[in-house]
């Protein structure tokens, strides 16, 4: 199968690296990048070369500019599979576009983190025609062992930002519990053992605890990209009135988190916006 990947950043270029293994794969990315396969001129190259589209970028802006400056070049019959995490309503909007091209859209968006796109062992939420799906699934299953479909499009990028507003919740929990531990002088070391033994224990919790506990947050996901992760869940929770008071509150600490300065930090960095002094 003939392959253009485009987007190959820190989850990106470990992706297309796997998929390169078992098909003809080109890539590009607005960066010049060493890659084990070909590298793309140009988006005309990526569009006259594939059978297959596969796009992971960070986002809205980034995609919907990526669609216009592919447009002039794709070739009808073309499957366009967008693995970012950007709103449904941009998604949907830029089916409707590629379809004027006889191109077909897919979301399936990604959960986990670059050692598991380094292992090909990514989550991932599939929204899309079905027969598509069971047409596409060999290649992402060089990608990812944990693979659903979700329904039509649309429905894989509403899991990926229900899944992670629900994280987000959860590491405000931790961020919660952990503060109110240390401003008792507690242990934290022992206070994470003793939640661990009972109905507390979380992946969070064992996780991101030495963050916490010594104020250092490496990224493996960053503010940035919770804060627009729980933004997009709140938008569509409004957009049927649906009141989720916890959520609005993430909100406004990933909100706060980006008005201190901590975009590029781990997303526990929130930490210090839930406990500042």
């Amino acid at each position: 199968m003939k392959i253009s990947f485009i987007g190959l950043g820190i989850m990106g270029l470990p992706m297309a690296t796997n998929v390169s293994k078992s098909h003809d794969l080109i890539g590009y990315d607005i960066f010049k990048k060493e890659t084990p396969f070909p590298f793309a001129s140009s988006y005309e190259e990526c569009a006259n070369h594939a059978e297959i589209i596969i796009s992971m970028v960070p986002k809205n802006e980034h995609f919907e500019s990526l669609v216009n400056s592919m447009l002039p070049y794709l070739k009808k019959g073309t499957i366009w599979i967008d693995m970012s995490t950007i709103s449904p309503s941009t998604n949907l909007k830029m089916k409707e576009i590629l379809l004027k091209k006889d191109v077909i859209l897919c979301d399936a968006p990604v959960v986990k983190s670059q050692p598991a796109a380094i292992k090909g062992e990514l989550g991932i939420y599939f929204g899309g025609e079905e027969e598509v799906f069971e047409k596409v699934k060999p290649i992402l299953s060089l990608m990812g062992k944990n693979i659903i479909y979700m329904g039509p499009s649309g429905s894989g990028l509403k899991m990926k930002i229900l899944h992670n507003a629900l994280v987000g919740q959860i590491q405000n929990g931790v961020n919660e519990i952990l503060g109110l531990a240390e401003s008792l002088n507690m242990n934290l070391d022992d206070v994470v053992t003793a939640l661990g033994y009972g109905g507390a224990q979380c992946f969070y919790l064992d996780t991101k605890a030495n963050n916490i506990k010594n104020h250092t947050y490496p990224t493996a996901f960053s503010v940035e990209n919770m804060n627009k992760d729980v933004h997009f869940a709140l938008e569509i929770a409004k957009s049927i009135n649906k009141e989720l008071p916890s959520l609005e509150n993430v909100v406004k600490v990933y909100e706060k988190a980006m008005e201190e300065g901590l975009a590029k930090q781990d997303f526990s960095a929130s930490y210090e916006i839930v406990n500042k002094k």
